[in-house]
């Protein structure tokens, strides 16, 4: 019995493992927002010659991540940055920046 709840439960947690839905853990999505702190500094709030992200517009930001993934917007590095990520991700780092103070 206790093998076939562990297994229903494991089996529970990789469904849901890459998705950046409601379930999504915070902590999850922090880290993944922290690789944009190089060049946006942290928590988005970044440096003079580089595009502040805090308390920015959660659809525009989603907006030009999809557009530097397509390659509609040229990049220097953001165009690849971008396809390492979901919809689902992209969304939960845009949203997560938009919820820091500026």
């Amino acid at each position: 019995m206790k093998k076939t709840v562990f297994i229903g439960l494991a089996i529970g947690l990789l469904a849901t493992a890459g998705t950046a839905g409601a379930q999504t853990d915070p902590l999850q999505v922090r880290s993944w927002a922290a690789a944009c702190a190089n060049c946006h500094g942290t928590n988005g709030s970044a440096q003079p010659g580089n595009e502040p992200l805090a308390g920015a517009s959660k659809d525009e930001m989603l907006k030009k991540l999809r557009d530097f993934r397509s390659s509609a917007k040229p990049a220097t590095i953001m165009h690849q940055l971008s396809k390492g990520y979901t919809d689902e991700q992209l969304e939960a780092i845009a949203g997560w920046f938009a919820a820091q103070k500026k």
